[in-house]
């Protein structure tokens, strides 16, 4: 079985092919494809994968190409990661939200609109390419903001399904809480991509998530950056993200004192490339584990061996919502528990959602239609629309001023912009 992986020149990339040496079992390949317009750094990442399949005696090949024509050409399934701009127009991302008093991050308020203008044309174009080598592929999406990529994807017709790291990353850490496989652990899992809640945690079908709570509440709550008050009040776990929205002038004053996340991945990534430049090196190296996105491999392994083995498991992913949360309208991605089979994914019934969360909710889909419409039409006006219906922005005069310089700042990568 072949898999292409777009963006395949990413420093990430040592980490899916970690997982696929690992889970050989779960996905049998023989041929993945690296596809990435950088040649130097796809050059390096295309080695590094061959020498980590060869260490761990995994007979899949390793190509590696600039055309998403020859990666996807006959390929069952198309991972997306990609990074419109890279690090430097990350930076932009993180830091000009700043100098306007907003939360400064990638993938939501002003920062992640500005991700979403420049990534869901590039998208669509190669999804569209994708269908046309591989009509039946599955396209697995981890390109952010995937909520709003994977809408962009499903109503343009593609086979698509978006993923995040979020729910697998608190079923691991609740496993190694309890001292407990993680098979044995499930969430009640609810909300928008890098917006949800565990409402609970069933350890073989049990909700042991009170009990978390009142003996592990100070340790978890460290782990997502809220007070260990809020946390027990609302009897829920929020995922990390939610502290841009909960203790918003908080985060701000915390960017402002120190380097942007892209400056640090930045360094980073100058220095992996390095340590991949080096034949003797045959390892995923530990620095590594710094760069972002935990178990994003296993659980890729996991959805892609379930859609194409039709195993009929459970699995958090994104997908859209046709009614499993009736407040929001069908159209919207959602991400939940969902049954994964050869016929895609169908969400499992959500127990109702509280207003202090679906208020949220409802918001902030509210913008995501705003954003995909602003990413797909272009114009200033729509831009600021967007941010005027983002919680994290949402007044007049700095919805128009934020428009006005991410266009100016992105202005490269909106074809609308220097039309």
């Amino acid at each position: 079985m072949k898999l292409a992986v777009i963006g395949g020149g990413s420093t990430y990339t040592p980490e899916l092919i970690d997982g696929f040496a690992r889970l050989r079992d779960e996905l049998s390949l023989t041929e993945i494809s690296l596809v990435d317009p950088d040649a130097r750094r796809l050059e390096l990442i295309a080695g590094m994968a061959r020498r980590m399949l060869a260490r761990a005696g995994h007979p899949a090949r390793v190509t590696a190409t600039a055309s998403v024509e020859e990666g996807a050409a006959g390929a069952a399934a198309v991972l997306l990661q990609l990074r419109v701009g890279g690090q430097a127009a990350r930076d932009v991302d993180e830091t000009l939200p700043l100098e306007c008093g907003c939360v400064g991050q990638e993938t939501t308020g002003a920062g992640g609109l500005a991700k979403a203008l420049r990534t869901v044309p590039v998208v669509l174009d190669i999804a569209e390419r994708i269908r046309a080598q591989a009509p039946d592929a599955w396209i697995v999406d981890f390109t952010n903001p995937v909520g709003i990529v994977t809408r962009a994807l499903l109503e343009a017709g593609h086979r698509a399904i978006g993923l995040c790291n979020v729910a697998i990353g608190f079923q691991r850490r609740f496993a190694a809480t309890l001292g407990v496989t993680p098979e044995r652990i499930s969430l009640g899992h609810v909300g928008l991509n890098h917006l949800t809640w565990e409402r609970a945690v069933r350890l073989d079908g049990v909700d042991v998530l009170p009990r978390l709570l009142a003996e592990h509440g100070e340790e978890i709550a460290d782990d997502v950056g809220l007070p260990v008050e809020l946390i027990r009040h609302l009897g829920v776990v929020p995922s990390y993200y939610l502290r841009y929205f909960y203790e918003h002038d908080r985060v701000v004053q915390e960017q402002r004192a120190k380097p942007s996340r892209a400056a640090e991945v930045a360094a980073m990534e100058t220095t992996l490339l390095e340590m991949y430049a080096d034949p003797a090196v045959d390892t995923k190296p530990e620095l590594l584990g710094k760069r972002g996105g935990a178990f994003y491999s296993e659980a890729a392994v996991a959805l892609i061996a379930s859609l194409l083995g039709d195993r009929g498991d459970t699995q958090v992913v994104n997908l859209r919502n046709d009614g499993t949360l009736p407040f929001l309208p069908d159209e919207a991605v959602i991400e939940v528990p969902a049954r994964i089979s050869a016929a895609g994914a169908a969400a499992l019934p959500v127990e109702e959602v509280q207003p202090l969360f679906a208020g949220l909710i409802s918001h902030v889909t509210a913008y995501e239609t705003l954003a995909l419409d602003a990413a797909l039409h272009g114009g200033e006006r729509r831009v600021a629309d967007a941010l005027l219906a983002h919680p994290l922005v949402g007044q007049a005069s700095l919805s128009d001023d934020l428009a006005r310089r991410l266009v100016e700042a992105n202005r490269t990568h909106l074809p609308w912009a220097t039309a």
